[in-house]
């Protein structure tokens, strides 16, 4: 088997990450759908927010290429996942909300940070790195605090509205299991060739990177969203 080289590795990992202005949009086809749709709708809508949602799968790929173990990986998604199912279901059903440029903001440096925590940043800068663990669940909370501000954005009505909001957290599972098994198969196997570590560095400045662009794109969309 050919192994995947530096470049290959960032090609597909590129196909996470469109355009940054189209990341999981609002549309008016969306809220069609979720009119006439009933609750499949509204599971089907929660996966393609989360499958389009690239600074959420920024963030799960920069945690998941940290750790070696299934185990591990399962762990570290299983405390993210009940993170951000608390924020999103309890949010939304008590009507809590914020601007969502500001939410995303704070989602893009969880990008950002994932990035630098995974190339050592805090030990090159002297700082101990908090318990990751730790980290993935409260980032877990923010995440799904963005993801109820987008649910948030719908007009929902209020008939079987909390079935509607378990229904749309569902989906987003959903969609959240289908976008981890191709990043997870890719780092799974580049990590058994010798340009692994060239690739590890490579992504993770992308991470970084990429969570500056999210940043100041957000912060663009909410001072000249007004």
């Amino acid at each position: 088997m050919k192994y995947i080289n530096l470049k290959q590795g960032l090609s597909l990992l590129l196909l996470f990450v469109p355009l940054l202005g189209v990341a999981h949009d609002v549309t008016s086809a969306d809220q069609e759908l979720l009119r006439n749709g009933g609750l499949w709708a509204y599971i089907q809508v929660g996966a393609t927010h989360m499958l389009t949602g690239y600074d959420h799968l920024l963030f799960l790929a920069g945690a998941v290429f940290y750790l070696n173990s299934f185990k591990d990986i399962l762990k570290f998604i299983t405390v993210f996942t009940i993170g951000h199912c608390i924020t999103l279901i309890g949010a939304t059903y008590t009507a809590i909300t914020a601007n969502e440029h500001l939410v995303d903001a704070v989602i893009a440096l969880s990008v950002l940070y994932k990035g630098i925590e995974n190339l050592d940043g805090f030990k090159k800068m002297n700082v101990k790195s908090p318990n990751l663990l730790l980290m993935v669940g409260i980032f877990g909370l923010i995440h799904g605090f963005g993801l109820s501000t987008r649910l948030q954005s719908f007009d929902n009505g209020q008939e079987q509205f909390l079935a509607k909001i378990l229904c749309f957290n569902l989906g987003v599972e959903a969609g959240q299991v289908l976008a981890l098994i191709p990043i997870v198969l890719i780092l799974t196997l580049s990590r058994k060739h010798n340009q692994f570590p060239a690739f590890y560095k490579a992504v993770n400045w992308y991470l970084v990177l990429a969570g500056i662009g999210l940043f100041m794109f957000q912060l663009y969309g909410y001072f000249h969203g007004h």
